[in-house]
This record gives structure tokens, sequence and C-alpha cells, in this order.
């Protein structure tokens, strides 16, 4: 029966329905015509785990015998072979010691790597970060410990700068104190870091702007798209305009996001802002402060004051 279906484009599909969806049945290892129930492929092979149904290991915690997925960061093609703990008594000898050990069979070089992906998967986790990020973090780490560039220093110190430079490398950068909330190390110590991977790897990241903290920042502020849009703009504008010199991407950027807001209906004090920008209001004051006196020419031209410029805070 199966010869009565057709190939499109390397895709099985039913000769009387093209564009029908097809059901496959895992059990018979058919794909089945969800319009018409025609058998169109057969001996269709299961790509899934799999598993072992033993009737004394109900009770197991993993029923998979083909091991975790191949890791081609760790030598061997992470094809080694770990041993279950022992339950009866021929797993220890006279001294209650067990007689087969999983440390032996792993490497101490393989598993510093396996410690320390294991801390940036952590760490990307707690703030959200997706897999890309993570492999790409994996991958500096890898660098770094086959280059024996960084002797000396943690390799939790080293995994927390890898993920700082990945998040920057993909776009998506985060500031050192986010990194230093999520990790044990200090924020001097992955700074310290930082410039010796990109120094070692001879790498570079883009400088970052306000632009790469506006829009999260706004959205865990709960800021309205229109106190967004200000708010880039009036950053933007300042850097243009030369106004705020010397100040950092993340301090102009709760600036402008508190001046946006208080000419809104959409307000937020300097407290809020700097709880989730991570600079403190004397930070904010200070940026605030150089841009106040060219307001006017800060904001775009079709931004709905709720409060005029000549009302909003001087400082």
């Amino acid at each position: 029966m199966a010869s009565t279906s057709r190939i499109e484009a390397n895709k099985v599909v039913c000769y009387a329905h093209p564009d029908a969806p097809l059901i496959e049945d895992y059990r018979a290892g058919d794909m089945i015509c969800s319009e018409c129930g025609l058998v169109v492929g057969d001996r269709v092979i299961d790509v899934g785990s799999e598993w072992r149904t033993f009737s004394n290991e109900k009770s197991g915690v993993d029923p998979s015998r083909v091991g975790g997925p191949e890791n081609p960061l760790l030598s061997g093609g992470d094809l080694s072979t770990i041993i279950g703990p022992g339950r009866g008594d021929a797993s220890f000898d006279s001294f209650g010691v067990s007689k087969y050990q999983n440390r032996r069979n792993i490497s101490s070089t393989d598993r510093a790597l396996i410690n320390a992906f294991r801390e940036i998967n952590t760490m990307a986790d707690r703030i959200n970060l997706p897999k890309t990020i993570v492999d790409r973090a994996n991958n500096l780490f890898k660098q770094v410990h086959d280059g024996k560039n960084l002797k000396g220093r943690a390799n939790d110190a080293i995994a927390s700068a890898c993920l700082y430079i990945a998040c920057r490398q993909e776009g998506v950068p985060r500031t050192f104190k986010e990194i230093c909330a999520v990790s044990k190390i200090s924020k001097k110590e992955i700074g310290r870091c930082f410039k010796l991977i990109l120094k070692a790897l001879e790498t570079s990241v883009d400088l970052i702007t306000t632009a790469d903290f506006m829009s999260r920042f706004c959205a865990n502020l709960g800021l309205p798209n229109s106190v967004q849009r200000a708010a880039t703009h009036i950053a933007r504008k300042a850097g243009e305009l030369d106004i705020v010199s010397g100040r950092s991407p993340i301090s102009v950027a709760a600036a402008a996001i508190y001046m946006a807001s208080q000419a809104s209906e959409d307000k937020r004090s300097q407290k809020e802002i700097g709880d989730i920008a991570g600079v403190a209001d004397v930070t904010i004051r200070q940026s605030y402060k150089l841009m106040y006196p060219c307001a006017a020419k800060l904001f775009p031209e079709d931004f709905k004051f709720a409060t005029p410029i000549e009302f909003l805070p001087q400082m």
C-alpha cells in the first residue's frame, strides 16, 4: 500500500490528498493520511529514545540505556561509561568502599569542563538566556581552557566572563552587575578575566550602547512603547549633541528613561529605575543634570507631554 504514496521534495505525501498532514503510528511504524486513512509509508524508523522496561527496575530513575547526548567539547566524544550506584553486597569491598567509581573514568580536563559547563548553564537559567548564548560561552571556555592562557584564575570566574562575552557577541549584552548577581565571583574579578580572555583569544566585542538596554529596562519597569521610544530618542540625541560624554551607556539610558517617564503619565522614580538598571540614584541624577538644560532638543517632536518640560524635576 505504501506504493500509492508519492514523494514531493523529499517529503512523503498521500497521492489523493497531498496537502493533508500525515499521522505517524509509532507502534506499527506506518505513516497514515489524516483525510482518507491510506497508509502512505511503512517501516518508518523510530528516532526517539530507546527505553528498557525490566520488571525489577520499574522504580529506576533513568530507564534509558543509550546514555546522554554527545558533547563535541569533551574529549572522546563523551562516549565514556558512567557506572550506576551499587546496591548489592558485591558492589562494595570489606571496608564498605564502592568497588567501581566514576572518577577514574573521567579525566581531570573533562571534569573541569563539565563543572564549568554546568556553572554556565545554571547562570544562564537564572537570567533566562537562550541556548545559543550558552553554547557560545561553552566554546569560549573550551578555547581558554585548552590554551591554558588564564592559569591561576578560578574556573568560575572564567566561566562568568565567558558568559558575559557571549552575551555581548550575540547582541544581547548584560551588565557586569547582572552577571555578578547570578555568579559567586566579584565584579572586579569578572572584569579582569574579561580583559584577559579578549587578549588571549585575540577577539573583540562591540561597544555597548544605550539601545542595547533600553527595551529590557523599559519592559521590566512596565513602561509603554511611547515612553520607550522617547527614552531611546533622548539617549541617542544626548550622545549626538555630546552632552553626556564620559558617562556610561547604562547610566545615560537610566537617566533618559527617568526624563521620558517624568514627562509622561507613567512616572517612575529614580529608585525604581536604579533597581532595574543596577545603578545608584546619584549616578542617574548626575547624568540627568547634564541632560536637563537641553531637554527641549532631546524629546521627539511627536511626543505627547503629560508634564511640560518646564515642570520636569530640576534636581
